[in-house]
């Protein structure tokens, strides 16, 4: 049974770390604990560790320590070369691979960087360790500087000498094409190779070419002056501002670096101000040369700014600084969120992921663990695309998480706000967001505000709403966004950060209605334990459900989890099990059991049951032996909103489970709430989950 992979490369700056992340993402949805190893890692100075490495476990929140992640060091290799004692080495990073395998279904193994000098020697040693250790691998090559002829023959040469070291290569990546050529050259690869070898081409992507400004700081040992929590700002072209200021700002452009003499205050006060224009791009910063600082005056009129772009004093002169600005290599770094994110994005758009991943993972898990389950809900709402509108538009956590939603590029997102506003959050928050990908809409200025209204009174009139009350309610953010919905101008609603829970579904229940046969809307938390998922309900909307309720809530559960791929078993949860409890509560519950069994024979059902013998194998097999929910039960319902809600929360706080929701059940049209106290994350997962239902799934 396979259990690895190897990433090798012919050179420096191929873009090894765009097909990691990406064969990473792709990984985690596949199989339940994926590890992480560099065999040789270059010598850092004291405190610092490998990047590569830094940037895989801390994104992917891998479980292993950083000396876990590597076998030895460069110098470590060198002075066993040196003294012919080479296989040494060897058997280190075999020892170390052999502990991580142990410890995970997969790892994931990315070879050297081809930064000390003997190319010849070092493409050898991968070819080795891929050998000694057993593993297919994927070649990468990048085609930066090359004609086609050389990247097919360079690639050409990698085959065969992995091939012939026994290696079996299962995919070939030509990496850094220009977009022009990239058919020409899958033709010349696939031409070449046998079938039995996946070909990816990957196109030259600008954004992870160009430096971020704390690249060009830590490069240049620069100064910084001011906008400090910017330097992750990812710069786009760059220019000497040297001409007169009328000159200049016809020549900047979306995310321009803006390098001048620290004494030309007149340029840098220009771009600040076409910064904050809405006439002219945004800058990604201001690169002073010649070690010079503005006057105090000018530093207190920069300081006095609402937008502040980082601004880094540095010495040498403006064309020497210029031309190491335009020679810095760009890394992926793990605060480097926009690289990572967009790097992902490109791999799961040109890798042929799925197919490489079949080749390799040869096992089936029966574990759903948190990462393959939200990897599993990303490709769901990525199959059938849907618009989803976020009504709290100016909220931090919803700009955030529209930030990363678009980057993956998997919905369509509405935000409810003024659009200058929004604008000026996001540059606050230092978000970068492409709002030519965003549709804004202001409530009452929309074009659409007085066939809402005129749509809202003829539904609502019946119970008394005239035309300037419907107006009135149209302005309402929750409103606007509910009617998006009825009209069919967006397909689900997430709202709630900002919102009490009556004012999210108040016009979904009003307007959007229960589905046919339903008369309870209910809600669930999927709850990603450590190695499974299960599904808690109803922990958010019914206080005290009656029987037929609860009946109604644990079917409807059941079928959000088949929906979602959990086959579901059903726990009706009480205070005792089986026929052993006496009392109002307990026979509720026990009422409702029969209703579900009477009404759909075709569900898992066990009830009343107790939570322990609900989840514990062995307890499940003590107090119920004939039960084939017991011990296994993933659809957790609970019997009151008191019990629901705090067990989910406890269950959430104590273990560090992910929750995920709540998802609301029962509507015609996906309308879901999230808590005022939410995170980024929640409200990416819950748009998520929004698209989903969105897709009738």
């Amino acid at each position: 049974m396979n259990k690895g992979i190897y990433i090798a490369t012919m050179e420096e700056d191929s873009g090894k770390s765009l097909i990691s992340l990406g064969l990473m993402q792709t990984l985690l949805g596949k199989t339940a604990k994926v590890g992480y190893f560099r065999p040789i890692i270059d010598n850092l100075p004291e405190g610092k560790k490998d990047n590569h490495i830094e940037t895989i476990l801390s994104h992917f929140e891998v479980a292993q320590t950083y000396e876990s992640a590597y076998g030895v060091t460069r110098s470590e290799v060198i002075e066993k070369r040196d003294k012919n004692n080479g296989g040494a080495f060897l058997d280190v990073i075999i020892q170390k691979y052999k502990e991580l395998e142990d410890q995970f279904d997969f790892v994931l193994v990315e070879g050297t960087d081809f930064s000390m000098k003997g190319n010849v020697f070092e493409f050898d040693t991968n070819v080795s360790i891929a050998r000694n250790l057993g593993l297919p691998t994927i070649i990468i090559c990048s085609g930066r500087g090359k004609t086609q002829q050389e990247l097919v023959g360079a690639l050409d040469f990698a085959y065969t000498s992995f091939r012939n070291k026994e290696v079996k290569v299962i995919g070939i990546v030509a990496n850094k094409i220009e977009k022009e050529n990239m058919n020409y050259v899958s033709f010349d690869l696939k031409k070449l190779f046998s079938e039995e070898v996946e070909i990816s081409v990957v196109p030259l992507i600008d954004t992870l070419m160009n430096p971020t400004i704390k690249e060009i700081v830590e490069e240049l040992d620069g100064k910084v002056l001011f906008g400090e929590d910017h330097l992750n700002n990812q710069t786009g072209s760059f220019g000497v501002g040297a001409m007169q200021l009328r000159n200049y700002l016809t020549k900047l452009k979306e995310k321009s670096l803006v390098i001048t003499p620290g004494d030309r205050a007149d340029i840098i006060l220009g771009a600040l101000q076409a910064h904050i224009s809405s006439n002219y791009p945004k800058i990604s910063g201001i690169v002073l040369t010649g070690g010079l600082i503005p006057e105090d005056s000018i530093l207190r009129l920069i300081e006095g700014l609402s937008q502040i772009v980082p601004i880094v004093s540095v010495k040498g002169g403006t064309f020497g600084v210029t031309n190491k600005i335009g020679s810095i290599k760009s890394q992926i770094y793990r605060d480097s969120k926009d690289k990572i994110l967009t790097s992902i994005a490109i791999s799961e758009k040109y890798l042929q992921l799925d197919k490489l991943s079949e080749k390799l993972i040869n096992f089936q898990s029966h574990v759903i663990t948190p990462k393959m389950f939200q990897y599993g809900l990303y490709k769901r709402a990525q199959h059938t695309r849907k618009h989803i509108v976020l009504p709290e538009g100016s909220d931090e956590r919803i700009l955030t998480a529209t930030m990363r939603l678009l980057a993956l590029d998997i919905v369509d997102i509405t935000l409810l706000g003024n659009l200058n506003k929004i604008k000026t959050k996001a540059t606050d928050l230092g978000l970068n967001l492409d709002f030519s990908k965003i549709n804004v809409i202001e409530p009452v200025k929309s074009e659409k505000y007085q066939q809402y209204a005129e749509t809202f009174y003829e539904l609502r009139k019946h119970k008394g709403v005239n035309m300037d009350m419907a107006r009135d309610m149209m302005a309402d953010v929750s409103y606007f966004g509910t009617m998006m919905i009825h009209m069919k101008d967006a397909d689900g609603m997430v709202s709630g950060a900002a919102h009490t829970t009556q004012h999210t579904i108040r016009p979904a229940l009003q307007f959007i209605k229960t589905k046919p046969g339903v008369s309870v809307v209910s809600s669930v938390f999927f709850m990603c334990l450590e190695d499974r998922v299960s599904v808690f309900g109803d922990c958010a909307i019914n206080p005290n459900p009656s029987a037929e309720e609860l009946a109604e809530i644990a079917i409807s559960s059941a079928e959000s989890a088949n929906g979602f791929g959990l086959e579901p078993k059903i726990a009706m949860l009480s205070y005792s099990s089986g026929t052993s409890g006496k009392g109002e509560d307990v026979d509720r519950v026990r009422k409702a059991t029969e209703i579900i069994r009477n009404k759909r024979p075709d569900l898992k059902v066990e009830g009343p049951i107790q939570y322990d013998a609900a989840v514990d194998a062995s307890v499940g097999r003590s107090k119920m032996p004939d039960s084939e929910v017991a011990g296994q039960a993933n659809v957790l319902i609970f019997p009151d909103l008191n019990t629901g809600n705090n067990t989910y929360k406890a269950v959430q706080r104590e273990t560090g489970a992910l929750a995920i929701g709540p998802m609301l059940q029962g509507l015609n049209k996906p309308v879901n709430d999230l808590s005022r106290g939410c995170t980024v994350n929640d409200v990416f997962n819950t748009v998520i989950l929004t698209a989903i239902q969105a897709q009738g799934i």
